[in-house]
């Protein structure tokens, strides 16, 4: 075999053992999504992908390395809000929203998961990171108009209500159409916005004490 046949052969060997590594991934992933790691096991998911047990272990000395490599490689990949005009709340939740669909119930397990695996708390806490810095571009205007304990409280409250955990009630707890928890999520947004002054003296904790029946 000449040179250049050996070198096209390696090339051809190394793209296929690339290949049953992302179907290994792949298999892992959509395991993961329906349950913890620890109800799966590595028989599963080279059944799934098609190969022994024994080609999983090679790519991946185990269980946990195989799942922290699916979830880098999909960060990686990235999950991105997308654009609105900044300001438009309807939009704005519309585009959280997109990314829940997509990837939400994969985000809960990941949670679910936080305590008993650490090797998770990296890359969730860079998607709380993310999701902050989106909740700040979505909202900028709204953010814009007040100064000091206002501002941090808006956001805060901004912060909660475009969580995950709220899309999961919504959607899977509730089994809500999503346009109706959309509609949900937005009201509620839009009636914090307009009752909360620029000069931050009605806070939340005011407008629910002026709530409270009269003793």
């Amino acid at each position: 075999m000449n040179r250049k046949k050996r070198r096209y052969a390696m090339a051809a060997r190394a793209a296929k053992a690339e290949a049953t590594k992302a179907r290994i991934r792949v298999s892992a992933m959509e395991l993961y999504c329906q349950r913890p790691i620890e109800h799966f096991t590595l028989e599963e998911v080279a059944g799934r992908a098609g190969v022994a047990v024994r080609t999983v272990l090679r790519a991946y000395p185990s269980k946990d390395e195989l799942v922290y490599a699916a979830l880098d490689e999909m960060a990686a990949g990235g999950v991105y809000l997308k654009p609105t005009s900044p300001g438009d709340i309807k939009a704005g939740v519309s585009a959280f929203f997109d990314i829940y669909e997509t990837v939400g119930d994969l985000v809960l397990q990941r949670l679910s998961d936080e305590r008993r695996r650490p090797g998770l708390k990296p890359s969730l806490d860079q998607g709380r990171e993310n999701h902050r810095d989106g909740v700040k571009v979505i909202f900028a205007p709204q953010l814009e108009q007040r100064r000091g304990a206002a501002r941090a409280e808006l956001f805060n409250m901004l912060v909660v209500m475009t969580d995950v955990y709220v899309w999961k009630l919504l959607r899977r707890d509730m089994a809500l159409t999503r346009p109706a928890a959309e509609a949900i999520v937005g009201k509620m947004i839009f009636s914090i916005i307009e009752r909360v002054n620029a000069d931050g003296t009605d806070t939340l904790a005011e407008l629910v004490g002026r709530r409270q029946p009269a003793a």
